[in-house]
């Protein structure tokens, strides 16, 4: 086949979509969130990763940092530490943080996620109903541990 009948751009690899960015809600991070964006952007920029240092510099532009110690110790807040336990004695220990620092399979939740909205402004020893993708679940909120 002859070169003319090829396009040259078809030879050069896809560009990547920007990653989205959440920008209908604050961008609640604690300290230690806003530092581990800064290392995610110097992480990105030494290998050259454009995409990603663009989303990184956007969320620490918009970020608004929280100190977890200014909230209210005997209430959930962000940042606060929570041991809940459910109807059938099982029992949850989470931390409520920012949607980049959340990380579920070792213990962080997003501020934003159904699970910590239902939480947020309640007290040790009330019943809370929260919706999990299981479905909604009856919890006792055992401790509240301000960091």
């Amino acid at each position: 086949m002859s070169r003319a009948f090829v396009k040259d751009w078809e030879d050069r690899p896809e560009r990547p979509l920007p990653r989205p960015v959440e920008r209908e809600r604050p961008n609640y991070v604690t300290p230690r969130g806003l530092e581990r964006l800064r290392e995610a952007l110097a992480a990105a920029r030494a290998n050259g990763d454009e995409r990603d240092a663009n989303y990184f510099e956007e969320r620490i532009a918009s970020a608004q940092v929280v100190d977890p110690r200014s909230q209210p110790p005997d209430e959930v807040a962000f940042g606060s530490t929570v041991v809940v336990h459910d109807e059938r004695g099982g029992q949850v220990r989470l931390r409520i943080v920012g949607a980049d620092e959340a990380d579920p399979a070792h213990g962080t939740i997003s501020w934003i996620s159904p699970y910590a909205q239902a939480l947020l402004g309640h007290h040790k020893g009330e019943r809370v109903v929260v919706q999990r993708p299981a479905g909604p679940a009856t919890v006792v909120i055992e401790t509240i541990e301000p960091v």
